[in-house]
């Protein structure tokens, strides 16, 4: 059976890894100077287990009440891992509010979910960067820029200029959650690489870094949707 990849190589990695994102593609993240040979034979060692990893059925929970394209009352969306009512009602700013419960003007209402996905962006800004400075600051390390962005499947990354990214919809996550992606992509600021130091920094750190990823494996998929 062919198994499709894609290799990203970088001049600061040391070592071969192998990742299987959440919408199943295979990564292979290699040191420059890795010839396509050395790279196959990695793959080759660990065909079984990717093919294992790709074919893998994830089971999730269904979320009670979901929106639909045109919000209405007693639909429920998610945040900070908790879902919350939709109630349509007028708010003082005209806009979207959150009081225990999201308020949605009527007149916001057809717009459905990019009214709730925009909302999202503007916390996740508010919520998560404060945080990432603050975890840099405990770690020891120098962020050069820290983002918001919109990636469907990878809840966060770092780059080899020292830029983190964490994806928006991380918001409608636990705290211990968001906390532990924080932690694991700063962490590859001391170490690049999974190695055991990276997971010894990652548990000091987060110690609640395997919790996290098993509400990550259980919720991930809901998390995925634009609300």
């Amino acid at each position: 059976m062919k198994l499709d990849y894609r290799i990203v190589r970088s001049d600061r990695r040391k070592k071969l890894t192998i990742t299987v994102e959440r919408d199943r593609s295979v990564v292979v993240h290699a040191p420059t100077a890795a010839t396509d040979e050395a790279i196959q034979r990695v793959l080759d060692s660990k065909r079984q287990w990717l093919f294992d990893k790709v074919n893998h059925a994830q089971k999730y929970q269904d979320r009670p009440h979901p929106p639909g394209k045109e919000l209405v009352n007693g639909e429920s969306a998610p945040y900070l891992g908790r879902d919350y009512r939709i109630e349509i009602a007028d708010t003082p700013s005209g806009g979207v509010e959150f009081s225990r419960r999201f308020l949605i003007p009527a007149a916001l209402k057809t717009a459905g979910r990019e009214v709730l996905k925009q909302w999202y962006l503007e916390r996740a800004r508010q919520t998560i960067l404060p945080r990432v400075q603050r975890h840099a600051v405990e770690l020891g390390v120098v962020v050069a820029k820290a983002s918001i962005v919109d990636n469907r499947y990878r809840w966060g990354s770092c780059t080899v200029k020292d830029h983190v990214n964490f994806n928006w919809r991380l918001i409608k996550a636990p705290m211990f959650v968001i906390d532990y992606v924080i932690v694991h992509e700063l962490a590859h600021l001391l170490e690049t690489n999974h190695t055991a130091r990276f997971w010894n920094i990652v548990r000091a750190k987060a110690p609640t870094s395997e919790k996290a990823k098993a509400w990550l494996k259980e919720h991930g998929q809901l998390l995925e949707e634009e609300v």
